[in-house]
């Protein structure tokens, strides 16, 4: 793999972060839905408007991986509890997204950023940390298995007008 160099994004980069999110997206599930919901997700959640929003806000922080001088990755954490139901910390804190370019799954990349991730957290005193997982996203419910996550609850993640089944995993720190 190429070197990966991490850092911080930045309002300019809200353009890349969309399209690999979308390409990501569209690569892993769009065969999941209808062509509406879909859309209407793409539009809600990971076009450039919702993007730039979710950079604004001061409780998310979203950190870049970059080969070669090109986007292979992001990882959006959030320092607020994203499902207090079923926080069993005084302090929890959420993965929002751990993203990697289509076609560069396994390299590496989701590694590096789950890494920093890790380290936010435990820098930024998280007792907990939550994050959803699609139900059949098998290979993703591994990968956070070996950071020590569980399962603790089933939940439902909305796409368009779609309930999709999602798992929330969890670990104390």
């Amino acid at each position: 793999m190429t070197e990966l160099t991490l850092r911080p994004a930045t309002p300019d980069d809200v353009p890349a972060l969309s399209r690999l999110a979308i390409d990501a997206f569209n690569a892993k599930f769009a065969h999941l839905y209808s062509a509406q919901d879909l859309a209407a997700f793409l539009s809600e959640a990971l076009e450039e408007g919702p993007i730039a929003a979710e950079l604004a806000k001061p409780s998310n922080l979203i950190q870049l991986a970059e080969a070669g001088g090109r986007l292979a990755g992001y990882c959006k954490i959030s320092l607020v509890c994203g499902f207090p139901r079923h926080a069993r910390g005084a302090k929890a804190m959420e993965l929002k997204q751990l993203y990697t370019a289509a076609g560069a799954t396994g390299m590496g990349i989701g590694t590096v950023l789950m890494d920093w991730a890790m380290g936010q957290f435990a820098a930024r005193g998280a007792d907990e940390v939550q994050l959803s997982v699609y139900s059949e996203n098998f290979g993703a419910h591994r990968f956070y298995e070996r950071y020590g996550f569980a399962r603790v609850a089933d939940i439902t993640f909305k796409v368009g007008e779609q309930l999709d089944p999602e798992f929330l995993f969890a670990r104390m720190l």
